[in-house]
Parts: structure tokens; sequence; C-alpha cells
């Protein structure tokens, strides 16, 4: 009698400890959620998080935390939360250079990128405009691409620095159409594109806001932009795909990953709650004022865009020659 009494409490203290862990899991979340910055607060992720923070503290029903963790192009932040409890409350809001430059560009990388990160979602893309000083002899960039094989070295392009962005994507011009032109490296955008109208460089892929800014006071022209779409700030500026150079797309993007290894409910429920954020009339429209399209990616999504947009950046890295200890 008495073992059957032991056996009773020991299948309800079972069934209660089951049952209080069900709860647990579905009371996601019960205290605030980190978001990891790798950058320096006031910057373009720190703006475009805090476009979200209102409305995705509504749909998760807690408090957002900004923090900022900046350090080596986004590496320190990004280590961090590799290294955080995979339980859903400390994440990382990144970008192409953190996730997909980085490991490649890095001779040691601090993480691999699909193997220590559980992507959530892809909250923006961000295309460039590629523009030319205004005494560039082209309009368009058939003509730029007939230039410079004509011209060979005689066109400089400059770039916010070695291993970004803009470095990288004038090389994904190259190698796709056989042209030549140097490198000029400078220390953020500001001076190079101050370089760009003195005509002291000729070409820069520029961020789509800074460029429809300068093209239309005439201090620059504006040749294409790299997205699959016309952007409405330079609506009259073609795609490079339309110019004939097939298949070339490539933007910037943002987005949220968790430690590897988060359980999928919770990796489903941020996803939900940034999908229903970014499905705002009003969020849609202060991001593009910012130059960052809406593009929503659920996880799966997201995790497959990364796949392939990791070796596509490494190619362009080799390419470039372009190595950081």
């Amino acid at each position: 009698m008495l073992k059957t009494a032991q056996l009773f409490r020991a299948f309800f203290l079972g069934a209660f400890i089951l049952c209080s862990l069900n709860v647990a899991q579905a009371a996601y979340p019960d205290k605030p959620i980190k978001i990891i910055i790798g950058f320096p607060a006031g910057g373009p992720l720190d703006a475009h998080i805090r476009l979200l923070v209102e409305k995705l503290q509504a749909s998760l029903g807690q408090t957002v935390i900004v923090d900022y963790k900046a350090g080596a192009g986004g590496t320190v932040g990004a280590q961090f939360v590799a290294q955080s409890p995979a339980d859903g409350y400390t994440v990382l809001l990144a970008n192409t250079g953190t996730m997909v430059i980085n490991p490649a560009i890095y001779t040691k990388s601090a993480y691999d990128t699909l193997k220590d990160f559980q992507p959530i979602a892809r909250t923006a893309q961000q295309p460039l405009a590629l523009i030319v000083n205004k005494d560039v002899p082209v309009n368009s960039l058939k003509e730029l691409i007939a230039y410079a094989k004509k011209n060979p070295g005689k066109l400089n392009y400059g770039s916010a620095g070695n291993g970004g962005i803009s470095h990288l994507v004038p090389e994904m011009l190259k190698s796709e159409t056989g042209i030549f032109m140097v490198h000029i490296p400078f220390k953020g955008s500001a001076p190079a594109f101050t370089d760009l109208i003195a005509g002291h460089v000729q070409f820069m892929a520029e961020s789509v806001p800074q460029a429809a800014n300068y093209a239309k006071q005439d201090k620059v022209k504006a040749l294409a932009v790299t997205s699959a779409k016309r952007n409405p700030a330079l609506p009259n500026t073609p795609t490079v795909i339309e110019t004939g150079v097939a298949n070339f797309e490539v933007v910037g993007f943002y987005g949220i990953l968790a430690p590897k290894g988060t359980p999928p409910d919770v990796v489903n429920k941020l996803s939900q709650a940034f999908k229903e954020t970014l499905e705002s009339p009003e969020i849609q429209k202060k991001m593009i004022d910012q130059g960052a399209d809406p593009a929503y990616l659920n996880a799966d999504q997201f995790t497959k865009f990364l796949a392939a947009e990791m070796p596509r950046w490494a190619k362009a890295v080799k390419e470039a020659g372009a190595k950081l200890d």
C-alpha cells in the first residue's frame, strides 16, 4: 500500500514538473529582452532599431532594451551574443558587414555565422547607388563600362574603407563586367564624397538617400541602383540589371540573430513580433526615409539568405585581396 502511494506521489510530482515547464515555455517572454548592437550609439543600426522598439514591445508584451558592444566592425557585439544563453533574451541586430563580410575578411574570425547563430528575422535591405563625378563623360552605367574598358586605370573609385560594402560592391561590378578601376579607401563615406565631388575620385557606391541628395543638387550623376527594383528616391535611375549586367542584385541588410540552440518556439515568437512590427505603414515610411527598405524574412528564409550571401561576399573579399588581422 505504501509503495502504491509513493508511486502515485512520484507520478503527480512528475506531471506537475512537466506542466510547470510547459507553462514556463509558454510564458516567453517573461522578462526584458536585450538587443545588442556591435557599434556605438547614434549609428544607422541604432536609428533602425529605435524605429521598431515601441511596436516591438507592444507585440511581445515586454520591455526591449538596446545595448551597445562596439568594436572590430561589429565583431565584439556578435561574439558577445554568440556566447550568451540561448534563451531568447539576448539577441543581435547585425548588418551585412558583421555577418557575411567579417567572417571572410578577418584572418581568424571570432565566430561562424551559421554555426554559432540562429537567424530570427531579416528586417531591412539597403540598396546602393552607383554614382560618378558630374564631369565624367558618361550618363549611364553602360557608358561607364565602355569608357572604363577604353581607358583602363583612368577611373578611381572611393570607399568608406577597406573591406566595407562600398569597397566590395565596385569589386563585384569589376568582376562581372571585366572593367578595371583603382580603389582609393577613405576613413568614412564623408571624406570619400568630398573627393568625389571635387573630382579626385570618379566613382562610388553609396547609400541611396545620400546619393539622391547630391544627385538632386547636380553634384553627382546617379547611374544605377543595385537592387532588383528601382528605388523611390531615384525613380529615374535604372537598376544595374536593367543596364544589361545580368543578375547583379547586391544589397546590404539588417537582421536579428540569437545564439545557436535557441528553442524553436522562442525563435518563432520573436520572428512573428518583428513581422508584425514591420507591417506598420508608418514604420515602413520612416525606414525608407532612412534609406532602409522594409524586407522581412522569417527565420528559415533568413537562414537560406545568409547561406547564399556568405560565399558571394567571400568571393568578393578574395578578389579584392582585403584581409584584416
